[in-house]
């Protein structure tokens, strides 16, 4: 026989009380730290020339596929940061900072995106 005591636990309250992310947030830290990593390759990696190629001007995406790239996908997570492609880029050269980014964008706290603002600031000066 099984008992059930009725009461009803949502994910949220579970999530909250083991402190574990949602998981579109773990996948944007893990896309985000990846976009970093690639940042920081030599211009001549592999990874990094096909990251930022651009398809050939006579060149048609094939019907039923998605629109959405990869790349584009990260453009989405740095518009929450308000940071550009290019921008980006370039803050990802500094590893420790980009980390940070990264890690407190995906726990979307507004205190400490406030703290970011104020350090990429002082690192830009």
């Amino acid at each position: 026989m099984r008992s059930t005591s009725g009461v009803c636990i949502w994910n949220d309250d579970v999530r909250r009380l083991i402190k574990q992310l949602k998981l579109t947030a773990i996948t944007q830290l893990r896309r985000l730290t990846l976009f970093g990593h690639i940042m920081r390759m030599d211009d001549n990696a592999d990874a990094k020339r096909i990251l930022l190629a651009s398809p050939l001007a006579d060149w048609r995406r094939q019907l039923g596929r998605p629109r959405i790239t990869w790349l584009s996908t990260v453009q989405q997570d740095l518009k929450q940061h308000h940071l550009t492609l290019l921008e980006a880029a370039d803050l990802a050269q500094y590893r420790p900072l980009w980390r940070m980014m990264s890690t407190y964008g995906a726990m979307q706290s507004s205190v400490a995106c406030q703290k970011r603002r104020c350090i990429m600031m002082s690192v830009r000066l």
